[in-house]
C-alpha cells in the first residue's frame, strides 16, 4: 500500500530550538494516538554539504537560526485528512494554540502532502 507524508521545512532560531521541541513532543503524542503511522521531528546538524542547493541557502537561514525538518507517515491521503481532522479537534491541541507565540516566523514555514515514490520494505 502506498503511503502518505506530510512535510515540513521550518527556519527556526537556535535560541528557540527547546521550545520548539516542547510543542512537537505534543504534537507527536497527538499524531500518533490519533493514527498516524511513524512521526519524526528533526533539527538540523549537518547542513553545510559540498553538493546540491544546502538548506541554508533554500531556507535563506540568518545567523544564528538551523531548519527543522519534520514528516508524518500516513497510510493514504484519506486517512491523512481523517487523522488531522481529529487532531485539530484535540482538545489538548487547541489548548495548547491559546495565545502561544510560535517559536519561528510563520511566514517562512513550509508545508506539504506528499506521494511516496519509493519505500523500503
Amino acid at each position: 500500500m502506498a503511503k502518505y507524508i506530510d512535510g515540513f521545512v521550518i527556519p527556526i532560531p537556535k535560541k528557540n530550538v527547546k521550545t520548539y521541541r516542547r510543542m512537537a513532543v505534543l504534537g507527536c503524542k497527538l499524531w500518533m494516538e490519533h493514527g498516524a503511522i511513524d512521526y519524526y521531528e528533526c533539527a538540523g546538524d549537518d547542513l553545510h554539504v559540498k553538493w546540491g542547493v544546502t538548506f541554508p541557502r533554500m531556507c535563506k537561514l540568518k545567523p544564528g537560526e538551523t531548519a527543522i525538518f519534520a514528516f508524518i507517515v500516513f497510510e493514504s491521503k484519506g486517512h491523512r485528512n481523517r487523522v488531522n481532522a481529529k487532531v485539530m479537534k484535540d482538545p489538548r491541541m487547541c489548548k495548547a494554540m491559546e495565545n502561544v507565540k510560535m517559536p519561528f516566523d510563520m511566514k517562512r514555514f513550509a508545508v506539504g502532502g506528499f506521494k511516496v515514490l519509493v519505500e523500503a520494505k
